[in-house]
């Protein structure tokens, strides 16, 4: 009875420090975003207005709002789906043919996920200059050595959205590619030479082996990756574009951090916040409830 009650006393200890810190910087700020989400104020002052719902009705009349949400879900499509799909791919070819350097291509293409985000746009942001940038040079040597009209890789209105989100796939890859190739290295091989001694070819296998039993690493790795690019989204829009030109390149949390901080409307900004951690919230629910599946043991 002592044992089990120094036991309970001991587990009690070691997580109660957890349980406290997260209730005060994780339940305690979300909680009161949802409370100043009713609240007409600047951010500055003392002086708060209770409007209500008045900020959600005036979020969903705003074109702004509408056009971050569309940035927001084309982002998560193109670069999740690409993403994922590349990596899979290069973990599978890495994993199963025999290539050599295999531990070089590793290091080459996790590179892009230790460098820090300002760096990476700032890589991005050089290929894509106007005048003197990589992208528009090597397009000039398809027209005799110069472009009359530039392309604006970050000030076009139709392409600005397109350039973030190939930034944000080049800096995604390499880290689930390597998650992926730890998963197929426990895949046994007599899987693999059973598979082939039935005349199943390279494609076959990894439809019928390889995905399926690593699904459930995919499953988990999907769900983070799509609730993360929301905010990674942030990050590269404010260090690349800062949400122009004209707002065609905002995303949820620069609009957000616009009206928050920079235009002063901070109860309207948390209406913002009410809506992203709701979409978030949403989507992780739809998003597993869609990939579950009977889990494959081997």
């Amino acid at each position: 009875m002592k044992n089990s009650k120094r036991k309970t006393g001991f587990i009690a200890a070691c997580v109660t420090p957890a349980v406290v810190l997260f209730i005060l910087f994780m339940i305690v700020p979300t909680i009161d975003v949802f409370r100043m989400s009713m609240y007409k104020w600047g951010g500055y002052t003392a002086d708060k207005t209770f409007v209500g719902l008045d900020n959600f009705k005036k979020l969903f009349q705003s074109d702004k709002f509408y056009q971050a949400f569309q940035n927001n879900i084309l982002l998560i499509v193109v670069v999740t789906i690409i993403t994922f799909s590349l990596a899979i791919i290069f973990a599978a070819i890495l994993s199963r043919e025999k290539i050599k350097g295999q531990n070089f291509f590793r290091i080459v293409f996790y590179i892009p996920n230790i460098l820090s985000v300002v760096v990476i746009s700032a890589i991005f942001s050089a290929i894509y200059d106007p005048n003197q940038g990589l992208l528009n040079t090597f397009l000039a040597l398809f027209k005799g050595g110069t472009l009359e009209n530039p392309i604006l890789w970050l000030g076009g209105k139709d392409i600005v959205i397109y350039s973030i989100a190939i930034a944000m796939i080049w800096q995604a890859i390499g880290y689930y590619m390597v998650m992926y190739m730890a998963s197929m290295a426990n895949i046994p091989e007599s899987l693999y030479e059973s598979a082939a001694l039935e005349g199943a070819g390279r494609l076959k296998q990894f439809f019928s082996i390889t995905l399926p039993l690593i699904w459930t690493n995919i499953r988990t790795t999907l769900t983070f990756f799509i609730i993360s690019t929301i905010n990674m989204s942030f990050l590269m829009v404010k260090a690349m574009t800062n949400g122009g030109p004209n707002g065609a390149s905002n995303v949820f949390l620069s609009y957000m951090y616009q009206e928050a901080y920079t235009n002063s409307s901070y109860g309207y900004g948390m209406s913002i916040g009410v809506m992203v951690f709701l979409f978030s919230f949403a989507l992780a629910a739809i998003l597993n409830a869609v990939t579950k599946r009977e889990e494959i043991e081997f």
